[in-house]
């Protein structure tokens, strides 16, 4: 044994104890991230943030407004009105489209060439959310790498979450914080829903219908009630030999915007064709943006248009305080659970359960 021990010893085998690995993230760095993450800010520092254009101030201020806690909604609500108090020159244009039609792809082009033009942009992207897990994809930025990396753009995608009712308050909200911030060109993109295009349509300037050539029907399937709300129709991926068809079909849609009558802005609206992939035609359409804000400036329509806006944000922010308050209240959800299983044992109807809530609240 002792001679096996010795010449174990003896071994030229040797286990060193090697280099320290550096860790990998720098600690400085992530030292900074965290106490940057634990600060709290106060109402002064986030419009003062916001009013500098700093990015990530503000991209925490619209976090902050797209909560559901009551007490960020009321710091939110704080945040906007010191915002509202800077008036900007801004145009905000909404953008909606068949499936199919490119939007991401539209954006990003259109928008390269309003940032060329020394404009600054922001994208506001409402993303589809799961109706069973109230997950959101949120890949706008994936889809538009080249715009999202561009120093005058800013891209926000916001999950619906299923509610466009709260959708609606918050976009109206980002918007305001973007504008404060020095954006003065607005995208909005909807999630193309039906539903969607009509709240959308009610907080932008300019409201842009994408469409598709080659398609079949060209007019089939499309609602009365999205074309009528078109200021414009751009008929995209009008290259190749498709460029043919699109060319065709812009003769269409011009038969059948016709039929429609004319808006209350007095705006003919129009319809161009383009190709984001051969980025052709977007100059036409920043020019048809322009013509359409001097007209309906010169009409009036412009400002009034503004000003109903504002008084379709007091009803959305009435209707969802009333039912943050409802919710939030302890008595009602004590109450909820108990209601809702006799809703689904069929004890009781849904009439008779809302009323009974609506009681215990308004008490």
């Amino acid at each position: 044994m002792g001679a096996g021990s010795e010449k174990q010893n003896k071994s030229a085998l040797r286990v060193h104890k090697g280099v320290d690995m550096p860790p990998s993230v720098n600690p400085n760095v992530r030292d900074r991230i965290r106490r940057h993450r634990r600060r709290i800010y106060s109402v002064d520092e986030y419009v003062d943030g916001i009013l500098s254009g700093n990015r990530t101030i503000l991209s925490r201020a619209i976090t902050l407004l797209e909560s559901s806690l009551p007490e960020h909604y009321e710091k939110a609500q704080a945040i906007i009105e010191r915002c509202l108090r800077y008036p900007t020159d801004s145009v905000r244009i909404g953008i909606t489209g068949v499936p199919g039609a490119g939007k991401s792809t539209f954006i990003e082009t259109l928008g390269k060439h309003v940032t060329s033009m020394g404009r600054r942009l922001a994208v506001l992207a409402i993303d589809p959310s799961s109706s069973q897990t109230g997950g959101s994809i949120l890949g706008d930025k994936t889809r538009m790498d080249t715009l999202s990396t561009d120093p005058n753009a800013f891209i926000r995608p916001s999950p619906s979450a299923g509610t466009l009712g709260g959708v609606a308050r918050k976009t109206r909200e980002t918007i305001i914080l973007c504008e404060a911030a020095g954006f003065d060109t607005i995208f909005v993109e909807t999630v193309g829903v039906g539903q969607s295009e009509v709240i959308a349509s009610s907080m932008v300037d300019f409201f842009l219908l994408l469409m598709l050539a080659g398609a079949g029907d060209e007019l089939q399937g499309i609602k009365r009630g999205i074309m009528e709300m078109a200021d414009a129709i751009a008929i995209t991926k009008a290259d190749g030999t498709n460029r043919i068809k699109a060319e065709m079909a812009k003769v269409e849609y011009q038969n059948a915007l016709h039929l429609y009558p004319m808006p209350e802005s007095g705006w003919t609206p129009k319809v161009l064709t383009c190709s984001a992939l051969e980025n052709w035609g977007m100059a036409d359409m920043v020019l048809m943006f322009n013509e359409y804000v001097q007209f309906t400036r010169a009409t009036g329509f412009f400002d009034e248009w503004r000003k109903k806006q504002a008084i379709i944000r007091m009803h959305e922010t009435i209707s969802e305080t009333l039912k943050s308050s409802f919710y939030n209240s302890a008595e009602i959800k004590e109450m909820l659970p108990s209601l809702e299983k006799q809703l689904h044992d069929g004890e009781i109807t849904s009439y008779i359960a809302a009323k009974r809530l609506l009681e215990k609240y308004y008490k």
